[in-house]
């Protein structure tokens, strides 16, 4: 027996395989008998590399017991979302089609950044097909379902790394965000996410979306465990020219640091939560607790989430040009209808789109010469019934599969980082966007873990 709680943080599993009173095999065995037992019920996982998570495990065991240092994470259990190269593995990116491709030669750097600490990969994740996906509903892999009510949706399109996290079965997860597919899976599943500055993290090893706009990060159960996550991931490109040539900023040890005297505003106009309950109360509560300012209404929200729209569906159409001829019939017909749209749209249209993505950026940055963090509502609604295709929204029924991603997608329009955070609440899980200017992911790390420790957020876990 491991001895320890499938949902203790990986920094108490970490300490505790460290001083030997829990040993890495015993954990990473636990771990995969939980995926084997309740993973049936919610589809978080598409691959579970069993036979490497133990051979890593003993060696973590073999290591400590001949006195050598135990890593960061050592024997820490977690998955990623399968557009992540696993070594020996295709990389599916939630595709019929990509299960043809060789399987990787290595892992993605940053699998290999997690395996250098010591934490132990167990699998691969559920996805939305290539990443364009709110709900996570896979036309061939099935649903991922919320570990709160199998009933519901997980969020995409990260929706194993989010299920996954909230369910026990990993102690923390990867995705990637290019429109709000890290903070939509943390919102609706409870758990916390964090989308860096775009060019943080490397990308290399990664199968693509929408190159100006992929994000790559991690979800977890607590701050602590997001921000020590995150800080192992820190690094060069290493083969992603996007990646910014910047010093590594460490921001676990500065997380007690505390809010005084950062100046929070809460945004409104555009990101106003009239007629969506849920999503009031959880910006309310937070704001009561940080003494949030505001609302400050930014101008070209509505104009920003268009130009992502454009931008979105031109290259990621451009990406899959061969397939959309040769392999039209293997695709999600409704991830089909979007590459076929992108394909068609004119080339101004994608130039006025990134003009536009600049002067929106412009326009954050004014209002950050005033204020240093900035907090939304990360999902206009909780999970939606898997399905369901229309949701009441401000008093009217509309499409819900766009509007899911309503408040992320302006955000990931122009880079910025954001920790999406579960506020304490009745019912289902919802979330709020903690968003700070670039390059400054510790602000929104500091105000996360603020919240948590005075119990504004906290992962809850499921019920059953």
């Amino acid at each position: 027996m491991s001895g320890i709680d499938p949902f203790a943080p990986a920094s108490q599993v970490a300490e505790a395989i460290a001083a030997g009173t829990a040993s890495a095999e015993a954990v990473t065995r636990s771990a995969l008998d939980r995926v084997f037992a309740i993973d049936p019920a919610v589809n978080a996982f598409t691959d579970v590399t069993a036979e490497r998570a133990l051979l890593q495990a003993r060696r973590i065991d073999a290591d400590r017991a001949a006195g050598r240092p135990a890593g960061r994470l050592a024997g820490v259990p977690f998955a990623v979302k399968n557009l992540f190269d696993i070594q020996g593995l295709p990389t599916r990116a939630g595709s019929k089609i990509n299960r043809d491709l060789p399987p990787a030669d290595e892992d993605a750097v940053l699998i290999r950044r997690l395996s250098a600490a010591g934490a132990v990969l167990i699998g691969g994740l559920n996805m939305g097909e290539y990443a364009y996906d709110f709900t996570g509903e896979n036309a061939h892999d099935g649903a991922c379902r919320n570990p709160h009510d199998p009933t519901r949706m997980a969020g995409g399109s990260s929706s194993g790394s989010g299920a996954s996290t909230a369910a026990g079965l990993a102690a923390f997860a990867l995705g990637s965000d290019t429109n709000g597919s890290i903070r939509v899976p943390a919102s609706f599943c409870g758990v916390f996410g964090l989308k860096p500055t775009y060019g943080r993290l490397s990308r290399a090893g990664t199968f693509p979306f929408c190159d100006s706009l992929d994000h790559l990060g991690p979800l977890a159960r607590t701050v602590r465990d997001l921000a020590l996550v995150y800080d192992v991931l820190q690094g060069p490109g290493d083969g992603d020219p996007a990646c910014a040539d910047r010093p590594i900023e460490f921001v676990t040890d500065s997380l007690e640091i505390g809010i005084d005297g950062l100046r929070i505003a809460t945004l409104g106009g555009y990101f106003a939560t009239d007629g969506m309950p849920e999503a009031d109360a959880a910006i309310r509560s937070v704001a009561s607790a940080l003494g949030a300012g505001g609302p400050v209404d930014v101008a070209g929200a509505a104009e920003g989430r268009a130009a992502a729209f454009i931008i979105t569906n031109v290259e990621s159409a451009a990406l899959h040009m061969e397939n959309l001829r040769s392999r039209l019939g293997d695709f999600d017909p409704d991830t089909r209808d979007r590459f076929l749209a992108g394909a068609m749209l004119p080339g101004p249209w994608y130039a006025r789109a990134q003009q536009t993505r600049r002067w929106y950026r412009d326009q954050f940055a004014r209002v950050f010469r005033e204020v240093d963090v900035l907090i939304a509502p990360a999902t206009p609604f909780p999970a939606p019934e898997i399905g369901r295709r229309t949701v009441e929204l401000g008093g009217r029924e509309v499409l819900m599969r766009p509007n899911i991603g309503l408040f992320t997608q302006p955000i990931s329009a122009i880079g910025l980082p954001v920790c999406v955070v579960p506020v304490v609440g009745a019912g289902l899980p919802i979330g709020v966007q903690i968003v700070a200017p670039s390059w400054r992911e510790d602000l929104a790390l500091r105000v996360a873990q603020y919240l948590e420790s005075h119990g504004v957020s906290r992962f809850e876990a499921p019920h059953g």
